[in-house]
């Protein structure tokens, strides 16, 4: 992860415990294109470069990050993909949480966003956090139309983490029973 989205996320941290209205405006962000509500403006813009255009991808991974952390303070050690694939877990394989991470792994620059909002509000219900440095990371990637290979390197370790996440549970389960016997 790099420095810079270490320091993003330990701001936004300390938002969380001190600033509710910081939280509620990041938050309200989420109905709007990233990067284009106003009121977010004050906790993220410090940390996009100012030789960065309105639509360069760290500042779009910014706002949107900021905003789904808003929705989701609860940062974790593993990956959003790992997240997902732990509330799949939880599910028992439910085919609708598979089918709406294929879904989000073909979303573009354009509509990632749409599906990111959805997902973390299955990952809240289930009380299911994740790693948003990396998530900030992988985003400025995913963000950037012009890097398409770039996107699907990230898509490809989303859909490795996603499934392994359900491989090693059942292996660690298939391991525990060997041990009853």
């Amino acid at each position: 992860m790099s420095e810079c989205a270490l320091r993003f996320v330990d701001h936004l941290k300390a938002l969380g415990q001190a600033n509710r209205g910081a939280m509620a405006a990041l938050r309200h962000s989420l109905a709007f294109e990233p990067g284009t509500y106003e009121k977010a403006y004050p906790y993220v813009e410090r940390f996009a470069s100012a030789e960065q255009s309105p639509r360069s991808p760290w500042r779009l991974a910014l706002y949107l990050t900021a905003g789904l952390y808003a929705r989701h303070p609860q940062n974790a050690a593993q990956s959003f993909a790992a997240a997902f694939g732990e509330l799949w877990r939880a599910r028992e394989s439910s085919p609708s949480v598979e089918k709406r991470f294929i879904a989000l792994l073909g979303a573009d620059a354009e509509n990632v966003a749409e599906y990111l909002r959805q997902a973390i509000s299955l990952l809240a219900a289930e009380d299911i956090g994740f790693d948003f440095a990396r998530l900030l990371d992988d985003l400025k990637y995913w963000l950037n139309a012009y890097a398409p290979e770039q996107r699907d390197r990230v898509r490809q370790q989303w859909a490795r983490d996603f499934y392994r996440a359900n491989i090693s549970d059942n292996a660690n389960n298939t391991n525990s029973q060997e041990k009853d016997d």
